[in-house]
């Protein structure tokens, strides 16, 4: 089994078993012989997982399936491969994305270049066709909003968002099945590319503002945990 197929493979058992034995997960030699593998195989498995810190070895003990897995590289994997995340994490990080695209929205305004500009007039053209034909536009929306982070010229900024964005594709899906919703989210992309056009970093960044506010009450109402103990 080649490691790229191997490694969602061990994650997703990895998880299942902790979780019925106090987040002790099996060894090395378990995991070979569970998966007809060699021991180096599943050592490197294992070793992209802890750099990633989803699991820790502790001396001694075995290995272990972290509790609160909050690495963005882990939480990323996660959710490309499937497997479920805790809703504070999830909701951690729609607050995060906020944080950054926000400033993402300013930044752009001032560094956008007629490519970016381009290429969000042909995402706003295939969103328009997308709502006449009924249809929702979950990835429609993600390339706009990456369009727009695209846009402040920082490689670094974009991976960060690229994440983010892995980590809520699914649920993307479920916001857009609302044909209003789709409509609405469309009026305020078009306003928040005439900002951008403009140059008017400020307005750019306030609308974005509005922008989020909607998508974060939807999900605040579903993900935010409950508040602590007085």
């Amino acid at each position: 089994m080649h490691q790229e197929e191997f490694l969602p493979t061990i994650a997703a058992h990895l998880i299942k078993v902790a979780r019925a034995n106090d987040g002790k997960a099996p060894s090395e030699r378990d995991l070979a012989e569970h998966f007809s593998v060699s021991r180096g195989q599943v050592r490197e498995a294992l070793a992209i997982l802890e750099a990633m810190q989803m699991i820790e070895r502790r001396a001694k003990s075995g290995i272990y399936v972290n509790p609160g897995i909050g690495g963005i590289e882990a939480m990323s994997f996660f959710a490309r491969i499937g497997l479920p995340l805790e809703n504070r994490q999830i909701y951690e990080a729609v607050e995060v994305r906020k944080i950054h695209e926000i400033k993402a929205a300013e930044l752009a305004a001032l560094r956008a270049t007629d490519e970016n500009f381009e290429r969000i007039r042909n995402i706003l053209a295939r969103s328009e066709e997308r709502l006449q034909q009924g249809e929702g536009l979950d990835q429609l929306d993600q390339e706009f909003h990456l369009e727009i982070v695209r846009a402040t010229q920082n490689t670094v900024f974009l991976n960060i968002c690229t994440s983010f964005y892995a980590l809520s594709h699914g649920r993307l899906r479920v916001y857009f099945r609302n044909p209003e919703r789709n409509r609405k989210s469309h009026e305020e992309h078009v306003q928040i590319f005439e900002a951008l056009r403009r140059r008017d970093a400020t307005l750019a960044s306030a609308l974005m503002v509005t922008h989020l506010r909607g998508a974060m009450s939807y999900w605040t109402e579903l993900l935010e945990p409950p508040a602590a103990d007085a």
